[in-house]
């Protein structure tokens, strides 16, 4: 079989999947809610069964390579493997929940990729997609997108990660979607853009620490004291609910204008209200990049990636020439490395 997942971008509601899990416990807290969207790059892979072991091996964007690994498909050896901190953890995290739910053998993987890994455009949770459909495919499990993205996210936690459940929105593919978090349940609303939009993603090329910022903005709830924490629940509830309602009727509209604006709104708003709570978002280089006097001339506005920080920036665009226009021009000043994405007409 030949797949291909792509990585997620969170356009605007970064952090809003895991606060809006809060309300399991406190349903005064404000629900979550964000946009996000497939990237063009993503993990292209041929898969198919295996006798008795997961076998995976990978490319990845600058060319380096990692394998092959050979693990038995047991759920003891893959869940020693998901827990040990090694390269391929995330898919045998996956691998176990299949074994464990399905009793399903191995799987081989060969896995070629142009994502950037560590950027905050879900690579892990693409993986942990990956490995889910190709176990679906190979053993007949007949398994729906939903399911799909419930078995990746329990993998990806498995293997240690404090993901919430946005990223795993990379198994719908291309298009952009609504999702709304409400403590266990989550919504799911695919987008039809009127008019395309056009971005640019642009890797920093520096480093952050995810697990550190969301150890600190998470010490900010459901109830920490002072006005710091207090800031953070206020950016990630009442108030991305507000900007997302905007962001969802210009995105819809193809209004790259608008959106461009709402993300310059969006930064201010995490900057003055999140930022504070953890030191890892000052993140100079993405204020640099959102600064540049080409960003201004040619992009209609932006903001962080992910779970912020030094990873990666994205602007909306003023059209596909200005798009390649910014992106020497960035290259050229501030050594970043840049990436094109259409939000396209119809999703």
């Amino acid at each position: 079989m030949e797949l291909f997942v792509p990585g997620r971008l969170c356009l605007f509601g970064e952090h809003s999947d895991w606060a809006g899990g809060w309300r399991r416990a406190r349903p005064e807290l404000a629900p979550g809610a964000c946009l996000v969207t497939g990237t063009d790059q993503g993990l292209r892979a041929t898969a198919e069964r295996a006798d008795g072991v997961l076998e995976i091996e990978s490319r990845l964007a600058g060319g380096e390579r990692h394998g092959p690994a050979r693990i038995p498909a047991r759920a003891d050896a893959l869940d020693a493997a998901a827990r040990s901190g090694e390269f391929f953890r995330y898919a045998a995290g996956v691998a176990a929940e299949l074994v464990e739910r399905f009793g399903v053998g191995g799987l081989r993987l060969r896995i070629e990729s142009d994502l950037p890994v560590g950027k905050g455009l879900s690579s892990s949770a693409a993986i942990c997609v990956l490995v889910a459909r190709a176990g679906s495919l190979a053993w007949g499990l007949g398994l729906d997108v939903r399911d799909e993205m419930e078995i990746a996210y329990t993998g990806e936690r498995r293997a240690g990660s404090a993901c919430g459940r946005m990223d795993q929105i990379c198994a719908w593919g291309r298009r952009p979607v609504w999702l709304r978090f409400d403590g266990d349940d989550l919504g799911i609303e695919p987008l039809a853009p009127r008019r395309s939009v056009h971005l640019l993603g642009v890797d920093l090329r520096a480093g952050k620490d995810t697990r550190r910022i969301l150890a600190d903005l998470n010490a900010c709830f459901p109830d920490a004291p002072g006005p710091l924490a207090a800031g953070v629940r206020e950016a990630l509830g009442p108030r991305n609910l507000a900007l997302l309602a905007q962001a969802r009727a210009a995105l819809e509209a193809g209004d790259a204008e608008g959106l461009g604006a709402l993300m310059t709104e969006a930064q201010a708003v995490f900057d003055a209200l999140v930022a504070p709570a953890c030191p890892e978002l000052a993140a100079p280089r993405l204020h640099a990049v959102l600064a540049h006097p080409a960003a201004r001339e040619l992009a209609y506005g932006g903001k962080g990636v992910g779970s912020q920080g030094d990873g990666c920036a994205q602007l909306v665009v003023r059209g596909p020439e200005e798009r390649l226009a910014l992106a020497a021009r960035l290259e050229r000043d501030l050594g970043v490395a840049c990436w094109p994405l259409t939000l396209r007409e119809g999703g």
